[in-house]
C-alpha cells in the first residue's frame, strides 16, 4: 500500500524536517524518517537547537567537557550545531549523492542578531560553512535588506544558501536578484556553478496569522470572508515571480554555464488559526514541486497522518500556481483585500 509520503515523493515533493537533535541522530529516529517516510533533507534554526539542548539530557556531557575546557557559552553552542548538523550530513549524504545534490541538504543558521550586521553575516556564514565541512550544507540567511547583500558574497565564494524569511513579492524579487548577482560572481571567481545549490524559503501561513487579525478588527462580513486567504494568494504570485524571473536573458546565461536555478520552498505551512483544515495550505495551492516539511514542536509526531484527512499533515506547500486562473484569482484576492476599509 503507497503511503501518504510516497505519494507526495512520487508526485516531486521534497519532504524536509524542519528539526534536528542529537536524540534524533543517535536513537535511528532521523534514518527511520528518511527509509520509512521519505524525509530527503533537514532545515534547522536556533529555536530547533535550544528546544534539542533544554529538554533533555543528551547534551550534558559536551556541555560538562566543554566548561571544563573554558569555553564560553557562544563557542559550546557553536560545537554543538556544527556538530549535529555535520552529522546529518553525513546521515543524508547518499540522498544528496543520488540527486545531484538537490536533496539530501542540512541547512544552519547564523546568529539572527546578525540579521542587520552584512559583513558579521559574511563572516559568520563562511566559518559555519568551514566548521561543518561537508558540501550538502546550506547556510541559512535571513532575507533582511543587510542579508541581501551576504546573501550575494556568500554565494559569490561557492557556498550553498538557503535565504529565509521571505514575506513580500518585493522581497523575493530582492533575494532572486542577490541569488543571480552571486552565482555571476561565483562564476567570475572560478567555481562550478553546478555545484551552488540554493532554496528561497517564501513563509506561507504567518502572512495570514497577521492579515487575519486586520480583517477581525474591520469586523465586517466582507472582511471576514477574506480570511485564510492572504498567504495563499500571496504565495501563489510569488511562484509567477520564480517563474517571470527564472525565464530571463539573464538566468540564461547562467544556466549555459551550469546554474541551477533557487528552488522555491514554502515554509510556515502549518495552520495557525485551529479554525482551519489542517491540510489547507497542502491541498489547496497546487504548483511547484519543491516543498519542505514544516511540523512545529514534534515533527516526528506529524510525520503520521491524520486519519479523518487520509493525508499527510504540516508540509511546506506550493505557494505559486502554475495555471495562470489560480494566480488571476490570487491577484483579484489582494485586489479585494486592499479596498477593504
Amino acid at each position: 500500500m503507497t503511503t501518504p509520503t510516497q505519494q507526495l515523493s512520487d508526485a516531486g515533493v521534497s519532504i524536509w524536517l524542519d528539526d534536528l537533535s542529537r536524540g534524533r541522530l543517535e536513537t535511528g529516529t532521523l534514518r527511520k524518517l528518511i527509509e520509512e517516510k521519505n524525509v530527503v533533507g533537514v532545515t534547522t534554526n536556533p529555536s530547533i537547537f535550544h528546544a534539542a539542548i533544554t529538554s533533555g539530557t543528551d547534551y550534558d556531557h559536551i556541555i560538562a567537557g566543554k566548561a571544563a575546557e573554558g569555553a564560553s557559552v557562544e563557542d559550546t553552542i557553536f560545537e554543538i550545531t556544527t556538530t549535529d548538523v555535520a552529522d546529518a550530513c553525513d546521515l543524508f549524504a547518499p540522498v544528496a549523492a543520488a540527486t545531484r545534490g538537490v536533496d539530501g541538504r542540512v541547512s544552519i543558521e547564523v546568529d539572527p542578531r546578525l540579521a542587520w550586521d552584512t559583513a558579521g553575516t559574511i563572516a559568520e556564514a563562511k566559518h559555519l560553512y568551514q566548521r561543518v565541512n561537508k558540501e550538502n550544507v546550506h547556510i541559512k540567511i535571513p532575507a533582511t535588506l543587510e542579508g541581501l547583500e551576504a546573501i550575494t558574497a556568500t554565494l559569490a565564494e561557492g557556498i550553498s544558501v538557503n535565504v529565509t524569511l521571505i514575506f513580500s513579492l518585493e522581497r523575493y524579487r530582492a533575494v532572486i536578484n542577490a541569488f543571480q548577482s552571486g552565482l555571476e560572481q561565483a562564476k567570475e571567481n572560478g567555481h562550478d556553478l553546478s555545484k551552488i545549490h540554493s532554496v528561497a524559503s517564501f513563509f506561507v501561513s504567518r502572512v495570514d496569522s497577521e492579515i487575519d487579525k486586520r480583517l477581525d478588527k474591520i469586523g465586517t462580513d466582507e472582511a471576514k470572508a477574506l480570511k485564510g486567504k492572504a498567504g495563499l494568494a500571496n504565495a501563489r504570485l510569488a511562484y509567477q515571480v520564480y517563474e517571470e524571473l527564472f525565464a530571463t536573458e539573464r538566468w540564461g546565461l547562467l544556466a549555459d554555464a551550469g546554474a541551477l536555478p533557487q528552488r522555491p520552498l514554502w515554509a510556515s505551512t502549518g495552520v495557525k488559526d485551529p479554525a482551519y483544515p489542517d491540510t489547507l495550505y497542502v491541498t489547496e495551492p497546487g504548483g511547484p514541486r519543491r516543498r519542505e516539511h514544516h511540523a512545529g514542536e514534534d515533527p516526528g509526531r506529524h510525520l503520521r497522518p491524520r486519519r479523518h484527512h487520509r493525508r499527510h499533515r504540516h508540509w511546506h506547500v506550493p505557494g505559486g500556481e502554475r495555471h495562470p486562473g489560480r494566480a488571476g484569482e490570487a491577484r483579484h484576492f489582494l485586489q479585494r483585500r486592499r479596498r477593504t476599509p
